[in-house]
């Protein structure tokens, strides 16, 4: 449930050969989850044709460079350790070292003021940390785990390490950024199932790490911009509100369940799969916020998504995503 993006409007650049006139390029960090769903809508209403393809895959060329790539990584998260039982996740600095290698490429072929004009007026939208916590909920295994540290100690390991990670972006020359906070994990059906949550409520405890992580990632943000100057800007997207308020009015939005999902049901192992190719799946998605025991649906996805773009009701600080969008340096 993370990830990040990058779209640019290249006006008049010169690159590769041809012209770009206002061609919406797009590269995504993060994991390969919900998220990146929610942007293909932001994009889609942008004016953007496509999303990009993932940067790994085998038929990803050079040249998809200057058309957007997709960095993301399915179970990755802030730190390294996140994820780690699963061969091949891709943690946030190494995609990053991947953005660096294409930003390399760009260099060669358009040169150092070619890239900079390019990425000065990108959007790079960075939404991750889901991954980080869910796994830090988890029960330990006796003998196998070290103890846990505290939850305030846990959200500045995070932070920490996501800072580093934002600045690291601000040096290979972004200046447009959107950080997207965290969700309400305490209501995802994993979490659910894995706390024994009474139908129809959420895991408090869940939560409240939630919205620690995401006030103080907030004032970082807001140091940051204060620190980077006026031609650097930071939006904050407040996922976590706007999510929370479909679950708690989940019919006025056309669903008909907040807390079900549509694939794979309420316990472990939470699969789609019944047996002999049989699928578990409910009759209709749209009707449902969750797709699986993690994700929203396509449905959820859409209405998050027009909701962050326009930044109502301080969904977004200090501009709406749009706003940044039309801002030219």
């Amino acid at each position: 449930m993370s990830g990040w993006l990058i779209h640019t409007c290249a006006g008049a650049t010169h690159m590769a050969g041809r012209m770009c006139t206002y061609e919406h390029i797009m590269w995504h960090m993060g994991a390969a989850a919900c998220t990146p769903r929610v942007f293909v809508h932001a994009d889609e209403a942008l004016g953007a044709k496509s999303f990009p393809p993932p940067y790994l895959a085998p038929k990803t060329d050079d040249k998809v460079i200057f058309r957007g790539l997709n960095y993301a990584s399915g179970a990755a998260g802030i730190l390294e350790q996140t994820g780690e039982l699963f061969i091949g996740r891709v943690p946030l600095r190494e995609q990053v070292n991947y953005f660096e290698e294409s930003k390399a490429y760009m260099v060669k072929v358009m040169g150092e003021n070619g890239t900079r004009e390019l990425l000065k007026n990108a959007i790079f939208s960075i939404t991750i940390g889901s991954n980080d916590i869910l796994n830090y909920m988890q029960p330990s295994i006796p003998f196998l785990e070290h103890p846990k540290v505290s939850p305030f100690v846990f959200q500045h390991f995070m932070l920490s390490n996501l800072t580093i990670q934002l600045k690291r972006l601000h040096e290979l020359g972004a200046r447009k950024l959107i950080v997207v906070g965290i969700g309400p994990l305490g209501c995802i059906p994993f979490v659910g199932a894995l706390y024994l949550v009474p139908s129809g409520k959420c895991s408090m405890e869940v939560n409240q790490l939630v919205q620690g992580y995401n006030t103080h990632l907030n004032q970082i943000l807001n140091q940051l911009n204060h620190d980077m100057g006026p031609q650097t800007t930071f939006v904050y997207a407040n996922s976590y509100d706007v999510f929370m308020k479909i679950i708690l009015s989940y019919q006025q939005y056309g669903f008909e369940s907040a807390n079900a999902p549509c694939c794979g049901g309420y316990f472990p192992p939470f699969l789609c799969f019944k047996g002999d190719n049989e699928l578990d799946l409910c009759d209709d998605r749209s009707k449902y916020v969750f797709w699986d025991a993690y994700h929203p649906t396509e449905a959820a996805n859409f209405i998050i998504a027009k909701q962050l773009l326009d930044g109502k009701d301080n969904v977004t600080t200090p501009i709406s995503i749009r706003q940044l969008y039309n801002k030219f340096l």
